[in-house]
């Protein structure tokens, strides 16, 4: 594995991760009417950087094996697009307060993970089981933003 590939793979999470600091949860988020299974404040952050250097080892490996395999590069695409995809949750939920929009994102997000998980398998498995935490863990998030989104049915999102 290429640490210089790693370093860009990480740069893009960085800067995916960067919109929590831009648009952070705060007093509004707090406000919201949540489920009882709601995971602590503190397991974010954790979590995330955990699954930001999962997945930047994973698309190195991937992209070191590449070449002429149409099945690690159609598994780049789909890296490049869960992280397109990750990156504009946080300002829909969180900046714009779309409780909905959110869950139309990270259905997006979803099916993104999921399919980077199934291509990276199909050509390094370590390189898949390494995006099978982020599967969980956005079928969790999921299950927030859906759950969020039904508790707090009159929220009103911001208006531009």
């Amino acid at each position: 594995m290429s640490l210089t590939l790693f370093a860009v793979y990480f740069v893009a999470c960085a800067c995916a991760g960067a919109t929590g600091a831009i648009f952070s949860p705060g007093a509004w988020y707090e406000s919201l009417k949540k489920p009882s299974w709601v995971p602590p404040n503190w397991l974010f952050p954790v979590a995330w950087s955990t699954l930001y250097i999962l997945m930047s080892i994973s698309a190195a490996r991937i992209s070191g094996l590449a070449g002429e395999n149409e099945l690690a590069v159609l598994g780049l695409a789909f890296w490049a697009v869960q992280i397109a995809v990750n990156t504009l949750w946080t300002p829909i939920f969180f900046g714009l307060r779309r409780l909905g929009g959110g869950m139309l994102v990270l259905t997006l997000l979803w099916l993104s993970v999921f399919a980077t998980c199934v291509l990276f398998w199909s050509v390094d498995w370590v390189s898949g089981l390494m995006f099978v935490p982020y599967v969980i863990w956005v079928t969790v998030a999921g299950a927030l933003n859906f759950s969020v989104w039904r508790l707090n049915p009159g929220e009103k999102p911001v208006t531009l």
